[in-house]
């Protein structure tokens, strides 16, 4: 348990590492009963609800001007936003 708790990056305690072990016995319990269910003529599915958005369709409703674009902009120069450089030169 502890190699999985490495793999995971997890720092745990003995007691945490003891609980874990009875969580992951569970869980590969509840795998195994799964892997008993009989799915002889059920469809492979990728997906359950359907491909529908639930948001709304995106829609132009006007744009800013330049000055209004960047009147809030910390440092603006020739039209363009001014940003320090990433890479030394």
């Amino acid at each position: 348990m502890t190699h999985v708790a490495r793999l995971a990056r997890l720092r745990l305690s003995p007691e945490e590492l003891e609980e874990m072990r009875g969580q992951l016995s569970d869980i590969l319990d509840y795998i195994a009963m799964l892997q008993e269910v009989d799915v002889t003529g059920v469809p492979i599915t990728a997906q359950v609800t359907g491909l529908t958005s639930v948001l709304r369709p995106d829609q132009v409703v006007g744009k800013l001007s330049l000055e209004q674009v960047l009147a809030n902009a910390p440092d603006a120069q020739e039209g363009m936003f001014r940003v320090q450089a990433v890479f030394d030169e």
